[in-house]
């Protein structure tokens, strides 16, 4: 069992100075967030309705892959949502049909 007290004891330093150690957006985070920002303001919207949620059911996404730094869209494009019927079925329908959407999903082979 892990002694997490002790863990945090041994490895804790107080930081007392000011945030004067911080940067500010490199370029390739001012090109990405605005990359972003159109995309929010044309208010692009997909969802995924083949594939369940799940941690590996969809290929690798990026908003801008050449300036990304960070990777990790929940689905393979930007704003594209997943369906997670966790909560209940009829939720999802509902919710897909209030945009315009019917479900259409795939059992996954596994």
């Amino acid at each position: 069992m892990a002694n997490v007290r002790d863990f945090i004891i041994n490895n804790y330093t107080l930081y007392e100075g000011d945030e004067s150690f911080l940067v500010g957006s490199s370029a390739k985070t001012k090109k990405l967030y605005a990359s972003v920002h159109d995309l929010l303001a044309k208010n692009i919207m997909d969802v995924d309705l083949e594939n369940m949620a799940g941690i590996d059911n969809f290929p690798p996404g990026y908003i801008d892959r050449e300036n990304e730094v960070v990777f990790g869209l929940q689905t393979e494009k930007p704003l594209k949502r997943i369906v997670n019927p966790y909560g209940g079925i009829r939720m999802v329908n509902t919710a897909l049909a209030e945009n315009n959407f019917q479900l259409g999903m795939r059992r996954a082979t596994r």
